[in-house]
């Protein structure tokens, strides 16, 4: 073989590149559009050089010509310039992909295109509005967790049927359908797997007794059987220890204890019974069901958990707030009220009212002229417009306020 000399073999190498490397740089170029464009991701550099050589080496015999033999013989300078070349193409047509696909404004993605759509043919296209007719299938089921649905509330779940967008994805429609049961039936939970002709499988919590509004945002609520401690009240602060050494930190929003020896269950406001004596929504202690608002997190640990003990965290040790627990825990509760004008108590001195033994209040404080006294004594004379604080069950604070108060 005639050995060329230098300049011609480095054009040789640059024109062998070129034409060998015309279809590993198309790959690369596609792959880093595709791959940026769908799912954001660029593919390494190194990755693009090693698929450019195998390439070249299929399409033009260039990977065989990077054997020690050939590249010894007396044109190799040619053939390794030419394998430089397709390589410096194959990333600068990737680079190129992969801006192209970054630039693009991105209206189809890799989770678009393996979304669910709904059949063309139970589309309505009445009134040039596209809706679809949801109707609930099957069994309404329950949510681990959460109370089972009571019957009539779980046969109005199965009865539910509604029109709805139909220009919604699956997953979106399903999300609408979830809500508008939320708030028609006020359920704590709702799940909705919709096929593609608008059938719905559905799973649902009840109402737990308004638990569902006291749970916050960012929180589940979770119910699980433990030792009560006497007197839990719906707000306190507990951490909850599991027989596998873990402790769980919540809020709780309903305590129930099961039945005493007379029959009668005691419960906080979230259970089904309040004992008439004491008038406090607190638990009478012993077994019973504990429902908790704890991080979305550690709630399915929770589920599965069995409970060693409850704990009751202080909430600190200010004596006003010892004294609102302990009157909270009393049954009573505080209420501001403003003297209503020519009212029973408009310049009558509180003893003379005889508040506490007539209406079974207890004032705490005076706002007269500005000014807060408490503690007062059965001299003070409220005026009109004067600012009372009041403590006392609900029924006294409400039968005082219709006849006393503004």
């Amino acid at each position: 073989m005639v050995e060329l000399s230098l300049p011609v073999q480095v054009l040789l190498g640059v024109y062998l590149g070129l034409l060998t490397g015309i279809v590993p740089a198309l790959v690369a170029w596609t792959l880093g559009f595709v791959f940026k464009y769908f799912t954001g991701v660029s593919i390494p550099g190194f990755g693009v050089v090693v698929l450019a050589l195998a390439i070249a080496g299929v399409n033009g015999g260039l990977l065989a010509l990077n054997d020690q033999t050939i590249r010894d013989s007396a044109n190799g300078t040619a053939l390794l310039i030419a394998i430089i070349v397709v390589l410096m193409v194959s990333l600068y047509a990737h680079a190129k992909g992969d801006a192209m696909g970054a630039s693009l404004p991105k209206r189809l993605t890799l989770k678009r295109l393996t979304e669910r759509t709904l059949a063309t043919d139970v589309v309505d296209l009445a009134n040039g509005r596209g809706q679809v007719h949801v109707t609930v299938v099957g069994e309404v089921g329950d949510i681990e967790g959460y109370p089972a649905l009571g019957t009539d509330l779980r046969a109005a779940v199965r009865a539910f049927e509604d029109d709805f967008q139909a220009d919604l994805l699956l997953s979106e429609l399903e999300t609408a359908v979830g809500e508008r049961l939320r708030s028609e039936f006020d359920l704590s939970e709702v799940t909705v797997r919709l096929d593609e002709r608008g059938k719905a499988t559905v799973a649902a919590a009840p109402p737990l007794a308004g638990v569902s509004k006291r749970v916050p945002n960012g929180k589940r609520a979770v119910s699980v059987d433990a030792l009560l401690p006497t007197g839990l009240a719906r707000g306190d602060e507990v951490t909850v220890f599991t027989d596998a050494g873990d402790s769980f930190d919540g809020t709780v929003v309903a305590a129930k204890s099961r039945e005493k020896s007379d029959g009668k269950p005691a419960a906080t406001d979230g259970g089904t019974d309040v004992p008439s004596v004491p008038a406090s929504p607190t638990t009478a202690g012993g077994d019973g069901r504990l429902t908790l608002a704890v991080d979305r997190s550690t709630a399915k640990t929770l589920l599965g958990a069995s409970v060693r003990r409850v704990v009751v965290r202080s909430r600190g040790t200010r004596r006003e707030f010892e004294l609102v627990s302990l009157l909270r825990r009393a049954g009573k509760r505080f209420r501001r009220v403003s003297v209503r004008s020519s009212g029973p108590l408009d310049g009558v001195s509180l003893r003379e009212a005889a508040v506490r033994d007539e209406y079974g209040v207890a004032v705490l404080a005076v706002r007269h002229d500005g000014r807060w006294r408490l503690a007062p004594d059965g001299a003070v004379r409220p005026a009109a417009n004067d600012d009372l604080i009041l403590v006392g069950t609900h029924s006294d604070l409400d039968r005082f306020t219709q006849e006393v108060a503004a």
